[in-house]
C-alpha cells in the first residue's frame, strides 16, 4: 500500500498540491498536518509510522516535507527500513526500495540540509546589516516616542495609573507595564 504523507509550516499555506500529486502516486490514504519540518514532535507522521506494514510504501511530494534535519531524515528512514517499507519522494525521484534509490537519497538529504545552512547564513547577514543600516524588524512601537515619554511622566508623578495612562493613549495595559519597566529599569 502506498502512503501519502503532506506537510505546510505555516497556517496559511494549504496541502492541495502535496495531496493532488500524492493521489496521482496512487497513494490510497495521506496523512497531512501543518507543523514545521524541524520539529519532532508531528502527531500525523507518528500515525503514518505506527501504521506502516511490511511492503507499504511512504510517499511525499518533497524530501522537505518529511523533515529539514538530516538527523531525523536518517532516523525516519530507519524506522520506515525496519518495518520492511519503502520510501518514495515525488520530486526528487528517490525510491529507497531500489539501491540506487537507497543512494541518492542519502545525497539529497545532505544536499537538503547543506541549504539550510546555507540559508539560514544568509538570513543572519542580511539581518546584521539591516541592523547596522538601522533598520530593527519587528512590528513599530504603538506609541510614539512624545506618548512614551508622557506616559512615563504620568505614572512616575503620580497623576496616573498604568491603566489610567494606557486608556487615554489607546493601547493595552501590557503596553504601559512593559514601557514602564523598560524605561524605570534604565
Amino acid at each position: 500500500m502506498r502512503i501519502g504523507y503532506a506537510r505546510v509550516s505555516t497556517q496559511d499555506q494549504h496541502t492541495t498540491a502535496q495531496r493532488a500529486a500524492l493521489k496521482a502516486a496512487g497513494c490510497e490514504v495521506v496523512f497531512q498536518e501543518k507543523a514545521s519540518g524541524g520539529r519532532w514532535e508531528r502527531p500525523e507522521l507518528h500515525r503514518l509510522l505506527d501504521r506502516l506494514r511490511k511492503g507499504d510504501v511512504v510517499v511525499v511530494w518533497k524530501l522537505d516535507r518529511l523533515s529539514r534535519s538530516l538527523q531525523d531524515v536518517l532516523v525516519l528512514m530507519e524506522r520506515i527500513q525496519e518495518k520492511k517499507a519503502g520510501f518514495r519522494s515525488l520530486t526528487e525521484a528517490i525510491d529507497t526500495t531500489t539501491p540506487a534509490g537507497r543512494m541518492m537519497m542519502q545525497m539529497v538529504v545532505s544536499f537538503a540540509e547543506f541549504e539550510r545552512a546555507m540559508l539560514k547564513e544568509r538570513t543572519k547577514i542580511g539581518l546584521d546589516a539591516a541592523r547596522r543600516d538601522g533598520r530593527v524588524g519587528g512590528r513599530k512601537p504603538k506609541l510614539k516616542p512624545r506618548q512614551q515619554q508622557a506616559i512615563v511622566q504620568m505614572v512616575k508623578m503620580g497623576k496616573k495609573t498604568a491603566t489610567d495612562a494606557a486608556r487615554q493613549f489607546g493601547v493595552d495595559r501590557a503596553t504601559v507595564t512593559l514601557l514602564l519597566q523598560r524605561r524605570l529599569a534604565a
